[in-house]
């Protein structure tokens, strides 16, 4: 089965470390998913940039509407991502559980599935 790590972060955390602190997270990140692609788990991984340069799309209200980041009520932004391959459940958390990342925000565990089960139509 397939799980992805989603990587969530407070909103300006990033800009609170120095230069050295930004490159050693970085670093930790890379090198846990170059362990995971060691182990043949790591289906894919990125990096995400920060709310400033995000864009929020909706036509919920039946019109379109397009919104520039950042987001004032957002106090979470995802930071990046690991998509996991040939996983069971277990083996997810515990790769969350050894993710870097998890020591300075939250690692959030997710099975990769359909939105609409037809079995259930």
């Amino acid at each position: 089965m397939s799980y992805m790590l989603l990587i969530h972060e407070p909103v300006g955390q990033r800009a609170t470390r120095t230069e050295a602190e930004g490159r050693a997270a970085y670093a930790a990140m890379v090198a846990f998913g170059e362990r995971l692609a060691a182990k043949g788990k790591l289906k894919a991984v990125e990096s995400l940039s920060g709310m400033d340069s995000a864009v929020r799309v909706s036509h919920a209200s039946g019109q379109p509407q397009t919104l520039d980041g950042p987001f004032a009520e957002v106090k979470e932004m995802i930071g990046g991502f690991f998509l996991l391959q040939n996983v069971s459940r277990d083996e997810a958390v515990a790769f969350a559980h050894d993710c870097p990342a998890a020591q300075w925000c939250t690692v959030e565990v997710r099975a990769l599935a359909p939105c609409f089960d037809e079995s259930r139509a």
